[in-house]
């Protein structure tokens, strides 16, 4: 039971209900019921593929995101984690005890210096891994502020960017635009000069499941342009908002051709999103004896 004062909230039946309904939902979502559908102590299943554990001589995690210590602690139960990172917001708590795993507090929604030593950290052991090991990313919602290493500006102008960006009515996907190019880390380039193998396990809060959104396509690719990031600074009149550091960079780079991280380095598989939760409460409703009307409510 995820809901842990359900007892003492269920004073009627209609209450009961509703957090049954409730727990149906979260249960959904829960790391230790969605991982084993795609992770064995042998092998990940993965996009039609199969990744096969054990021609690998060590197999580390990397977690960040809101979801990321009941990640980990779901995928070390099923294979031997050497060890690993596990990002989360500050005010959260792991509870994976031991030294295996190095745990970072980080700020979100705004990044802070944590964000960056978090970024720092997670990079350099990234990039410390060789040939025939393997890193398993564990990604989900809030990675885009958890993890932050400015490219060319400085955190107070990223800070600033982000605060200008929550309040301009921007989508996410236009947000993490933004914040991809300004990034040293974001839209794939984390994963751009790795030696090892990787795969990348995440869990969706965005709409549409797009990869190259989600925590800014850390581990994915961005298919977006400099060009495009100013687009959407114009479109949402926000250009006299902005550091001047920022729209020099952005305008500097806008006419390049090719940018990197154009092509996704590893396998990247959305194993649950919003509408996986939907489907499951939706189901417990009826169940119980409600008519379901679902409705999906866009910002």
């Amino acid at each position: 039971m995820i809901i842990q004062n359900f007892e003492e909230l269920t004073t009627t039946d209609k209450k009961k209900n509703c957090l049954e309904i409730l727990e149906a939902g979260l249960q959904a979502a829960n790391p230790e019921n969605i991982i084993p559908k795609f992770v064995t102590p042998n092998e990940i299943r993965i996009n039609g593929k199969t990744v096969n554990l054990e021609k690998y001589s060590n197999i580390y995690s990397v977690a960040f995101g809101k979801a990321g210590d009941s990640m980990t602690r779901a995928l070390n139960a099923i294979i031997p984690i050497k060890s690993g990172i596990i990002v989360i917001h500050k005010g959260s708590k792991s509870f994976i005890k031991g030294k295996k795993f190095q745990s970072v507090n980080s700020r979100h929604p705004k990044p802070d210096q944590t964000s960056v030593k978090a970024a720092k950290e997670v990079m350099k052991f990234v990039q410390n891994k060789r040939s025939d090991e393997l890193i398993i990313f564990l990604v989900s919602g809030g990675g885009s502020s958890l993890l932050a290493m400015p490219d060319d500006i400085t955190l107070e102008d990223k800070v600033h960017v982000t605060d200008v960006l929550l309040k301009s009515g921007a989508a996410i996907q236009e947000f993490n635009c933004i914040r991809k190019h300004l990034s040293k880390i974001k839209g794939g380039k984390l994963v751009e000069n790795m030696r090892c193998d990787g795969v990348s396990l995440v869990m969706s809060d965005v709409e549409g499941d797009d990869l190259s959104s989600i925590a800014s396509g850390t581990t994915y690719m961005d298919d977006t342009t400099y060009a495009d990031a100013l687009e959407i600074i114009d479109k949402y009149k926000i250009r006299w908002k902005m550091p001047q550091e920022v729209l020099d960079l952005l305008e500097k780079r806008k006419d390049e051709v090719v940018e990197k991280s154009r092509k996704a380095k590893i396998e990247n598989i959305v194993i649950a999103n919003n509408d996986d939760c939907l489907k499951a409460m939706k189901i417990k409703a009826e169940k119980t004896g409600y008519k379901v009307n679902t409705m999906k409510v866009f910002g």
